[in-house]
């Protein structure tokens, strides 16, 4: 296992995360206690150290699991947890992204974490009610109380994401580092906004359900369907043909297809990518971490990339037109060399 930084900052994080949605069996899925410590014991063996979870993950299990898992070596493991999502049914004040839920969220996962402080607080999910500055100051109060010392953004739109950022910049407050969102072959309308947002603030991006929910791995070319959500995106023509094509790849590759899938979310865009990757079962985890012995070859990206394509919409679609760009660079745009982009 190799490392990165996480975001602008020392934070040093593994470059695979592990998810741990799936430690407990309170939704009628997921794995118990023991088959989650094999999972965990499996990553961090091969040199793991970031841990992903959440105060909703299996009503509390997950953030108990993980919290034994740690215990007794806490500060090796990079542990990030989430606020927004509900802890009560039927009480507003116990989900979104406001203070007194955040407060209360933080302290509860401190609990069940039974640790003395997070070290990437994730918001879960944009509720479009909260103010920025009232989660921003909030989110400065609990570091600066040490309770949580960095802080991503998870499922939000880029425009909000941009506008917290200057204003915690601005106002010297700490800026979110991390970017979590849905990515893989089969859900690429991210690229258009949000990971060059994410490049341009030196946001680390942690793809959730690279491998859109098990269909990459093929399983589901083969009548399995498991606990699969979302068919008309993941199951439709086009899910269908990628995963075909991920699938011969990675025979002509002599690898597995997660292992393939996984990596071109790692390479695709030659940006921090660290993708999080859950199992249920140890064979999965390992299976997984057979990722980090090779890299796709760039004419067989460029194959996946192909059939997995995506249209732009407006304004990136028409300023990538080649009359647009024409003339706006004088119809010399190849010599143009610049990192930045």
């Amino acid at each position: 296992m190799n490392y990165k930084l996480f975001g602008k900052s020392g934070l040093r994080v593994a470059e695979l995360s592990l998810g741990t949605m799936g430690f407990g069996t309170e939704w009628k899925w997921g794995c118990d206690k023991d088959i989650s410590k094999q999972i965990f014991d499996t990553y961090a063996n091969a040199g793991g150290n970031f841990i992903d979870t959440a105060n909703r993950y299996t009503e509390g299990t997950s953030e108990k699991f993980v919290g034994d898992f740690i215990a007794k070596d806490r500060d090796h493991f990079v542990v990030a947890t989430k606020y927004s999502l509900r802890d009560r049914s039927g009480d507003l004040n116990f989900a979104g992204n406001h203070r007194k839920n955040m407060m209360r969220s933080v302290k509860e996962s401190l609990w069940r974490l039974n640790t003395d402080y997070i070290d990437v607080l994730w918001l879960h999910i944009w509720d479009s009610l909260t103010p920025t500055e009232e989660i921003l100051k909030g989110l400065e109060d609990l570091i600066s109380r040490g309770l949580v010392h960095y802080i991503g953004i998870s499922d939000t739109p880029a425009w909000i994401v941009s506008q917290a950022n200057t204003m915690a910049e601005l106002r010297g407050w700490n800026q979110f580092i991390g970017l979590q969102i849905e990515y893989s072959l089969i859900q690429r309308t991210v690229e258009a906004e949000l990971f060059p947002m994410a490049k341009a603030y030196g946001m680390t991006i942690t793809p959730w359900a690279p491998l859109a929910g098990g269909a990459l791995t093929g399983k589901y070319l083969k009548g399995d369907r498991g606990r699969l959500v979302d068919t008309s995106v993941r199951l439709g023509e086009r899910a269908t043909n990628i995963t075909k094509k991920v699938v011969e790849v990675a025979g002509r590759l002599g690898v597995s297809a997660s292992q393939l899938a996984i990596n071109w979310t790692r390479q695709h865009k030659n940006q921090s990518v660290i993708p999080i990757v859950g199992a249920t079962k140890v064979a999965q985890v390992e299976d997984v971490l057979g990722c980090l012995n090779f890299e796709i070859p760039s004419d067989l990206m460029n194959e996946l990339n192909e059939v997995s394509k995506v249209e732009l919409p407006f304004p990136q679609k028409f300023m990538n037109e080649p009359g647009v760009l024409d003339v706006l660079f004088g119809g010399v745009r190849d010599s143009m060399k610049d990192s930045r982009y």
